[in-house]
């Protein structure tokens, strides 16, 4: 996901997509705990997405104001 990508979207699409991906890391979080995730990588670009979305959602609410 890029962000160029996350600009075009409203704050109530963002506020969704970050829900989304911190449900999709806590499942990937209790895959790795009980040994089933394979690819390790996946945490680390779910996490840098989260903070990616976080991010756009920070600029957009701040020119909001």
């Amino acid at each position: 996901m890029k962000a160029s990508e996350l600009r075009g979207k409203d704050v109530a699409a963002l506020e969704k997509e970050v829900t989304d991906l911190l449900k999709a890391h806590f499942g990937l979080r209790m895959q790795k705990a009980t040994q089933q995730l394979t690819n390790h990588s996946v945490l680390g670009k779910t996490r840098r997405d989260i903070a990616r979305v976080k991010t756009v959602l920070a600029e957009k609410k701040k020119g909001a104001v």
